[in-house]
């Protein structure tokens, strides 16, 4: 697969949506994780993220212009024991409450589809990280309706084992704006991860879309230890 620019991808598509960028440094010591929100309208836009426990969760900015909370306010990243779960919505908590049953992330995901705002049907984009005794792994789930189709939902999920140093797979919502917006296609993009933390979220926030751009958390997880450092970048502030 070509590798492709990560700045490009986001500077080229004014609303690529909600985004997960997951992937491994190119000194090979650190998992890296990226997470992105965009918004058209003014309850969408009314959003930050704000620390919960090992993870986030979105608030609204202003309490008083929220107008309806059951699609965008919701927890992206949760960190159950040796795995970070981040999603586009509330399957984060369906993933870490059937993991903790033992099921698997596909297992999780199958109770669950794309968001019910038709004429968008919005793909639930999700991720999970597994670190343990120095071993990395990771997934990314994408539930689509058939290409507008909401009576059929098309589930697709990409494995990435012993990722390479220096790579990461970048999924997002939807191919551009659009109305109906049209939902991603395809693999999840390759993309450069490089070692430095600030460095990458900087080229992320810095490449949105500074009008439709919401928020951004961006997590590096040392794979030997476990130990992560975040960042969370609002528009609102």
């Amino acid at each position: 697969m070509q590798m492709r620019s990560l700045e490009q991808e986001l500077k080229e598509n004014a609303y690529p949506g909600r985004g997960i960028v997951i992937g491994k440094t190119e000194d090979g010591t650190k998992a890296a994780i990226a997470y992105f929100i965009m918004g058209r309208s003014e309850n969408s836009r009314n959003r930050i993220f704000v620390e919960d426990k090992e993870g986030i969760r979105t608030q609204a900015f202003d309490p008083s212009k929220l107008s309806d909370p059951s699609l965008i306010i919701y927890a992206p990243v949760r960190v159950l024991g040796n795995k970070t779960i981040v999603t586009n919505g509330d399957q984060t908590d369906t993933i870490y409450e059937k993991m903790d049953k033992q099921m698997t992330f596909e297992q999780a995901l199958r109770t669950r589809e794309f968001e019910p705002d038709a004429p968008n049907y919005t793909p639930r984009i999700s991720g999970i990280l597994h670190i343990e005794q120095g071993q990395y792994n990771y997934a990314m789930s994408i539930l689509k309706s058939n290409n507008g189709d909401p009576s059929a939902c098309n589930r697709y999920t990409f494995a990435y084992e012993n990722p390479v140093a220096g790579e990461g797979h970048f999924i997002h919502t939807y191919m551009g704006d659009g109305n109906p917006l049209p939902s991603f296609e395809g693999e999840p993009k390759l993309v450069r991860i490089p070692n430095d933390m600030d460095t990458f979220g900087n080229l992320v926030w810095e490449s949105l879309n500074v009008d439709n751009k919401v928020s951004l958390f961006v997590r590096f997880i040392d794979i030997e230890t476990g130990v992560y450092e975040s960042k969370i970048y609002n528009k609102n502030v």
